[in-house]
């Protein structure tokens, strides 16, 4: 049984606040990672369109012994899709490469301000929604001026926003953004891509908890709120990373890591990028 928390989403549906992300994991080795991430105690699955292994994906589900409601499964629209009906036939063609009848979360992955379609693929999001096959749609890499024109737009507010964030990008303003309406804050890239791992405040504070700094950033996410999901394709490394609920940082703990910000991206930049 996992021991993951339980995030509420605007809707009331449950998000498990920690999960796997398979960015960059091969098609091929996808089912052999979910499967050990699913061992584990992973019941959050985070995948996309554009990464290739929603198949991958779809067969380790498959064959699970879980049930289908135990396991949250996100995946993500891609940018060439972006538009009303582009976004319902590619939302079918990613149900079909996981093999399931519904998905737990389905994202807009990026803003693409230059193509202006994100108003429009959101109203297909929603008509996703009130068909239910989706228990919930939310965004990715989305800034305020976005998230303010879908509210002014449009019907339903994210109930998600997916976005790079670890010490280095804290993404202060905008997780209080989310906050203040009622959106969940997601962590992409939580560990900078372990650029930050070997950084000396994170050492010593993972000799102080008898933990890595790896587990150390992972608990500094869920101990601000965010959901989080690191990816992995090492089964050792992928228990270590679920491996975080047996401690806690302290207030000083937490203002060490705070100090750490530099506000450098490992990845695109949602103003530019899609």
């Amino acid at each position: 049984m996992s021991t993951v928390p339980l995030i509420p989403l605007d809707n009331g549906v449950e998000i498990p606040q920690l999960g796997l992300g398979v960015w960059q994991v091969d098609n091929e080795v996808a089912p052999e990672v979910v499967s050990a991430a699913l061992a584990s105690g992973y019941r959050h699955i985070d995948t996309a369109a554009i990464y290739g292994n929603e198949e991958g994906v779809g067969r380790a589900l498959a064959a699970s012994e879980l049930s289908r409601d135990e396991i949250f499964v996100t995946t993500k629209l891609w940018n060439d899709d972006q538009g009303y009906d582009s976004t319902l036939k590619a939302f079918d063609a990613s149900l079909a490469r996981l093999g399931l009848e519904y998905v737990d979360l389905y994202l807009i992955h990026w803003q693409s301000l230059q193509r202006d379609l994100y108003v429009e693929t959101w109203k297909a999001f929603e008509q996703l929604y009130a068909d239910k096959r989706v228990r919930a749609i939310g965004v990715s890499n989305f800034h305020i001026p976005a998230l303010q024109r879908l509210f002014s737009e449009t019907e339903l507010r994210p109930a998600v926003n997916q976005i790079e964030l670890h010490p280095g990008l804290p993404q202060d303003e905008l997780r209080a953004f989310n906050a203040e309406n009622d959106i969940v804050t997601q962590a992409w890239s939580p560990l900078a891509q372990g650029q930050l791992l070997s950084n000396p405040v994170l050492a010593e504070l993972a000799k102080k908890h008898g933990k890595s700094p790896a587990q150390v950033v992972l608990r500094w996410h869920l101990q601000l709120g965010n959901v989080v999901i690191p990816k992995s394709v090492t089964p050792a490394r992928i228990a270590e990373n679920i491996d975080v609920f047996d401690f806690r940082l302290d207030n000083d703990d937490m203002a060490a890591i705070a100090d750490l910000e530099d506000g450098k991206r490992t990845g695109g930049d949602p103003d530019v990028f899609g």
